[in-house]
């Protein structure tokens, strides 16, 4: 279980570096979408930051070594 912690540990770290960069070249991290704009990187990216993190902590919490 300790690989699945470390995935989701480092899907967390590269959401939130996409969304550093998204911040100030949407257009580079949404380009399959129509409009790029920062509000849809904030969605997109943060969320996903947000909820990889928030599991990593839960895996870390139920499941210590």
């Amino acid at each position: 279980m300790y690989f699945f912690t470390q995935i989701f540990l480092f899907c967390s770290i590269t959401a939130f570096v996409f969304l550093v960069i998204g911040l100030f070249k949407p257009w580079a991290m949404l380009w399959w979408e129509d409009v790029q704009n920062r509000r849809k990187v904030i969605k997109l990216y943060g969320s996903v930051g947000i909820v990889t993190y928030l599991v990593y902590w839960l895996l870390i919490w139920i499941l210590p070594s």
